[in-house]
């Protein structure tokens, strides 16, 4: 073939090079959220990084109009069915949240009202703290990340006073002085005990009046952020959790540094366990964003509850100086036998 033939099929091949990549533009830009429908549709996140970027899910499915409208202006059939599938899947499991949870026989017991806040290595407000629990008439306060130094100020700002009963776990060996977990109630304890995990975490057999025994827990798993080794703390913390049983009421509350987009998290509540937001039609209310800055906004706190206890409301309320929303629980106990 002579020099001026082979410049001729050069010159009728070169324009099917852009309409190839014009053909396949759609189906690659959709291709991302796929992946993540596809992850959370079978919960098959493992490790690190798929298990931190499940946390944004929520932030995929506000988006997943992009790869559909571009499948769509394109007229890409593929493209079209794998991103409008993609956008049903990440649709659904959000949306799914909010719609409250109505128990068939409401209990008849007393009331029990639960604060719980992520203190932010001892940086939130103890007076905020105080006044939050004393507005709302708390019956538990459930505080995580508690230095040395914020059990003094909020034993200053008059925590005590309010609530008698405490339950402080200090910091183990060797780690930072926030990894400690608190309780403060104004009923009777009956038993203190920590549940295993990498932080403290204080847990408290309650005699309510009125109603059997209550375990409250004050929750914080390890942040699956930065590394495998994270992840497998966090699942490994995860899996100590108590699970609701016959013998006590129990309740956990605090940060599972988690999101109902979580397999884990998942399983945790396959246990048994009804997440206090969820019953309310509130689980995508943000408990978690930075301080500086709008976004990203993650709902890691969490108030979990034995299914014999009712949700009658719950609340997310900002406290000066921690990155943490606290937690507002009303809950309907059984009444005693």
């Amino acid at each position: 073939m002579d020099a001026v033939s082979r410049r001729a099929l050069t010159r009728r091949a070169l324009p099917h090079r852009p309409r190839a990549r014009r053909r396949w533009a759609p189906p690659a830009f959709a291709v991302p959220w796929a992946v993540a429908a596809a992850l959370r549709a079978t919960g098959a996140e493992r490790g690190f990084p798929l298990v931190p970027a499940l946390a944004f899910t929520h932030y995929a499915a506000a988006t997943s109009a992009l790869p559909l409208a571009t499948a769509l202006a394109a007229r890409s059939r593929g493209a079209s069915v794998l991103a409008g599938a993609s956008a049903a899947v990440l649709a659904g499991a959000v949306l799914r949240r909010t719609t409250p949870v109505t128990p068939e026989t409401p209990p008849q017991g007393p009331r029990l009202r639960v604060v719980s806040a992520n203190m932010l290595h001892g940086r939130a407000d103890p007076d905020a703290l105080v006044a939050l629990a004393s507005d709302r008439d708390a019956d538990v306060l459930a505080l995580m990340e508690v230095t040395p130094e914020a059990v003094t100020g909020l034993l200053g700002a008059g925590v005590a006073d309010l609530l008698p009963a405490g339950h402080v776990v200090p910091a183990a060996a060797g780690q930072p002085p926030g990894a400690g977990g608190a309780l403060w109630t104004r009923w009777e304890v009956r038993e203190r005990t920590v549940v295993p995990g990498r932080f403290g975490q204080p847990a408290a057999l309650l005699a309510v009046p009125g109603a059997p025994d209550v375990e409250v827990t004050a929750v914080h798993t390890h942040p699956p952020t930065s590394s495998p080794a994270q992840v497998a703390r966090w699942v490994a913390d995860l899996r100590l959790l108590p699970d609701p049983e016959p013998a006590v009421l129990r309740v956990l509350a605090g940060d599972f540094n988690a999101t109902p987009d979580h397999a884990a998290f998942r399983r945790l509540l396959g246990r048994g366990w009804v997440d206090a937001a969820a019953a309310t039609g509130q689980a995508l209310r943000a408990t978690w964003w930075p301080m500086r800055f709008p976004h990203p906004r993650l709902t890691l706190d969490h108030v979990l509850v034995d299914p014999r206890i009712a949700v009658e409301g719950f609340e997310v309320v900002h406290v000066p100086g921690t990155d943490h929303r606290a937690l507002v629980a009303d809950l309907r106990l059984p009444a005693a036998g």
